[in-house]
């Protein structure tokens, strides 16, 4: 089969057109990005419901959820509510790309037209929930209200 086209060498004008595609994809992304062309934002409104919530793992899997103030909010069994550990794990990264400790609390804010946000004021990274759906979303709005009381 390789012989039926030793002879014939691949098209240029393919390899040509590739590239360019390739490169006029990052143009246009390059200028989206640095000019905000395209970019939808949602206003920012104004909060209805916050509370400030700090995230420690346990020795055994679970995730303690407290308040800053050393109050039971929730425990995370190990292996248990994937969402939550998963938007945890890319904070706790950035965190500690930028130095900033665990003990630093979170935001969980609900805000008036029903929209829920978390945010890190140490980094100033902000996560729309709602983005994730409702039950991705409804794993965080459970911690709004929420009061263990088993340590």
């Amino acid at each position: 089969m390789a012989e039926l086209f030793s002879d014939r060498p691949f098209p240029r004008s393919i390899v040509f057109a590739g590239g360019g595609l390739m490169l006029a994809a990052l143009v246009a992304a390059g200028t989206a990005r640095f000019t905000d062309r395209g970019v939808t934002r949602l206003p920012d409104t104004a909060a209805h419901l916050t509370r400030a919530i700090v995230f420690a793992d346990r020795d055994d899997g679970a995730v303690l959820i407290t308040e800053p103030n050393g109050d039971m909010v929730a425990v995370l069994p190990g292996g248990g509510d994937g969402f939550v550990r998963g938007v945890m794990r890319g904070f706790a990264r950035d965190r500690k790309a930028r130095g900033v400790g665990p003990e630093a609390p979170f935001e969980l804010v609900r805000r008036v037209d029903g929209r829920l946000t978390l945010i890190d004021p140490a980094t100033g990274r902000i996560v729309e929930l709602d983005a994730f759906g409702p039950t991705n979303s409804g794993a965080f709005a459970r911690l709004l209200t929420a009061r263990e009381t088993r340590p």
